[in-house]
């Protein structure tokens, strides 16, 4: 009787997003030519344990996914794998799930598996590493906040879709002269908004990494209006504190993260309160996570996958593939969930916004940073045109 050929599984964790099925297609297409078999589970991480439910994987029910937003595997951030309960909040998994998806990976005969996720979904992969699972890691969040790696596939997309929502936002705000307030998505960190307000010429970015003021976001309206201007797009991530230092979110006791969100309705209730005029509120949602992914999603998903059964195929386990321009490198999982990937309030992103007269909410007049010491601090200056 031949010997079974060994086989790599992968799936899909947490929330979805654009470049997920470029990740699988590109694994499929690695593992048939190093002559491996190929599993995909259903529903992330449940899929490994009772009932196990997985589809093989071929060339033939990959086609044409590339192109294609979601992933045919399925995922879900809920169930019997919750690892993190917010920002360094670790649950330790059952041990007798992890014997579970142990006896799931003999029984298959799995010489590796692929776990495509966030810091969430990577610390249950570093768990079942630490058990002796063979796990290689494959980093995604739109949110671009995953540490050790330049980008992660999906974030692209989501600033493409803020940055079209803000081109609307652009010609009906100027229609009706009004105050647009966009709400992103952005938990830690304020990727998306910095990167969409930059690309989409917003002219006020609140970020969950610099404080701000309402003083600072109303007198920016209001000297856009002095200087004729009688409109402006507001760009809030919805993990932006409040001045007061509060978050805006939906309280959950179970093991589940907080649900943020609705912080752009108090932003624009309370901008309209103080300006005695119409502010409207934009709340993108899950539009960042759906649709088709950007060709650069796709690229780096597509790098991503093939990288993944590499490490696999060189015996490098517990190890998660990693972008770090141009090449694409791995780090150990462990360290890649150490920390989260946080905009530098003085980095060059947000010194670039500075300079073209983006408001962060922390200052009361802009100032260039180029003009001064420091792109975080309020100085005397002469005031800029809006």
């Amino acid at each position: 009787m031949p010997e079974a050929k060994p086989c790599i599984g992968i799936l899909t964790s947490g929330g979805d997003c654009p470049g997920l099925n470029a990740v699988i297609r590109a694994v499929v297409k690695t593992s048939v030519r190093l002559n491996y078999d190929c599993v995909g589970f259903l529903r992330g991480y449940e899929g490994l344990i009772e009932p196990v439910s997985y589809l093989p994987l071929n060339r033939r029910n990959t086609a044409g996914i590339l192109t294609q937003g979601g992933t045919i595997l399925g995922s879900t951030n809920k169930g019997r794998f919750s690892a993190t309960v917010g920002e360094d909040q670790r649950i330790s998994i059952d041990p007798a799930i992890l014997d579970q998806v142990a006896t799931t990976v003999r029984q298959l005969n799995l010489c590796g598996l692929i776990c495509v996720g966030g810091d969430g979904s990577l610390a249950i992969a570093q768990q079942l590493f630490e058990y002796g699972i063979p796990v290689v890691g494959v980093p995604k969040t739109i949110d671009n906040d995953l540490g050790a790696t330049a980008f992660t596939f999906g974030f692209d997309s989501a600033v493409a879709t803020a940055t079209d929502a803000l081109d609307r936002l652009h010609t009906t705000a100027a229609s009706h002269e009004r105050v647009m307030v966009l709400e992103v998505m952005g938990r830690h960190a304020g990727w998306i908004a910095l990167h969409a307000g930059i690309a989409g010429g917003a002219d006020v970015i609140l970020l969950p990494e610099i404080g701000w003021t309402y003083e600072n976001v109303c007198s920016k309206v209001l000297r856009r209006d002095a200087a004729g201007k009688n409109f402006t797009l507001i760009v809030v991530a919805e993990g932006a504190s409040l001045p007061d230092g509060g978050l805006v979110a939906d309280v959950n006791t179970s093991q589940q993260q907080v649900r943020l969100g609705g912080v752009g309705e108090l932003v624009a209730a309370e901008v309209g309160r103080r300006l005695h005029r119409e502010v409207r509120t934009v709340v993108l949602g899950h539009l960042q996570r759906g649709g088709n992914p950007t060709t650069f999603d796709r690229v780096l998903a597509t790098q991503f996958g093939a990288h993944a059964v590499g490490l696999i195929h060189q015996r490098r386990l517990g190890e998660m593939v990693c972008y770090r321009p141009p090449d694409i490198d791995s780090v150990p999982i462990a360290e890649a969930i150490g920390g989260l990937s946080r905009v530098d309030p003085n980095g060059s992103a947000v010194k670039a916004a500075r300079a073209l007269g983006i408001s962060l909410g922390d200052c009361p007049d802009l100032v260039s940073p180029f003009a001064v010491p420091s792109a975080s601090k309020c100085e005397d200056a002469p005031l800029p045109t809006p």
